[in-house]
């Protein structure tokens, strides 16, 4: 009978913990279920409707740069900084021409769709204008913030340019390599602001407001 009672225990036990494997295994399955998202009616369906999608995408991005960045420049204080902004101002405007040219050349007329990353960094960057002051700690914020666009902007360009050789448009893709290789040079210029003087200077306006 000892030996009956010993082998009824694990029995047990092991249907307990495949009961408890099913249960696991079904909250994952709903949870999963859960995540999927439903696409919406115009979703794209191919690789060329995606590209195109991106396409809106960006340029939507680009004017809304071309209108913040004025706003950027007059409230940095150095002079570096100002000129980096003002620069890469005009180069954003030819970045938009360039894309209507991207658009010509696929065969589409060149429309903006909101871009929500963009709204958003941008907000960001007014944000961070709002919660610091003038001088070289604002500069650092600026620099900071147009940094994070940059970034967003050398992914964006980086993906079209591979979206663009895959689909064969290799004039599309020509103009928006240009476009992504002047977005690091705009990244490099900010960084070489940056480590120059700007966030030495906001370090130094920080050990003397703790004098």
């Amino acid at each position: 009978m000892k030996n009956s009672n010993s082998s009824a225990t694990p029995k047990s036990r092991t249907t307990t913990t495949k009961t408890g494997n099913k249960n696991s295994q079904s909250k994952t399955t709903s949870a999963s279920r859960s995540q999927t998202v439903k696409p919406k009616s115009n979703a794209a369906e191919g690789l060329r409707e995606l590209f195109i999608d991106q396409l809106k995408d960006i340029f939507w991005a680009e004017k809304a740069l071309s209108k913040a960045l004025p706003k950027m420049a007059k409230n940095a204080t150095a002079e570096n900084l100002k000129t980096t902004i003002e620069d890469h101002l005009e180069v954003t405007l030819e970045q938009i021409t360039r894309l209507e040219q991207v658009f010509e050349s696929i065969g589409k007329k060149a429309t903006a769709k909101k871009c929500d990353a963009m709204e958003g960094l941008i907000k960001e960057g007014e944000s961070i204008l709002e919660e610091t002051e003038p001088g070289a700690v604002r500069d650092a914020g600026i620099i900071a913030a147009a940094q994070k666009i940059e970034h967003y902007e050398i992914a964006s360009y980086g993906t079209l340019c591979t979206f663009a050789k895959i689909l064969g448009e290799d004039e599309a893709a020509k103009l928006l390599e240009i476009t992504l290789n002047e977005e690091k040079e705009a990244d490099v210029m900010l960084t070489q602001d940056a480590n120059n003087t700007i966030n030495f200077d906001a370090a130094d306006d920080i050990d003397e407001n703790e004098e």
